[in-house]
């Protein structure tokens, strides 16, 4: 009976350090992809995405696929948004204007897929393999 009460007691000595290794364990990688907001400017809707890269590697090159639809939900454009470099862990805002489109139209935005993703002078599928997507507002971004 001793030797059980013995090793219940370093069992939660142990318990702490369990809780802090987990909490240290890094975060899955993933490049986020957030459609931040939408504004009319002039004949032209402004699509402002906040991208955060924490793939785990420097994007060299990043250029999206991007599908808009309009609100009745048919395709109104399809274009290659090219969102640049992607440094690690550093937070970057892009900005993509629809030509001669209100954003009162805009129905939902689909990233159809990664076009181009350049690592280290190499096209890689990072691009596509650990993205994530998000809206912080009323149209949907798809993927």
């Amino acid at each position: 009976m001793r030797s059980l009460r013995v090793l219940l007691t370093c069992f939660a000595c142990l318990l702490p350090f369990a809780a802090l290794a987990q909490s240290a364990e890094a975060p899955a990688a993933e490049i986020s992809l957030e459609l931040n907001a939408l504004e009319d400017v002039g004949s032209a809707c402004r699509l402002t995405f906040l991208v955060t890269n924490q793939s785990g590697t420097t994007i060299d090159e990043a250029v999206f696929e991007t599908v808009i639809f309009d609100t009745e939900g048919s395709v109104v454009t399809l274009s290659l948004f090219d969102f640049r470099d992607l440094p690690l862990d550093r937070p970057r805002v892009r900005q993509f204007d629809l030509p001669e489109m209100s954003c009162t139209t805009v129905g939902r935005a689909l990233i159809n897929g990664a076009s181009s993703c350049v690592v280290k002078g190499s096209q890689s599928d990072i691009c596509q393999s650990t993205l994530t997507l998000s809206s912080r507002i009323e149209v949907e971004l798809l993927g």
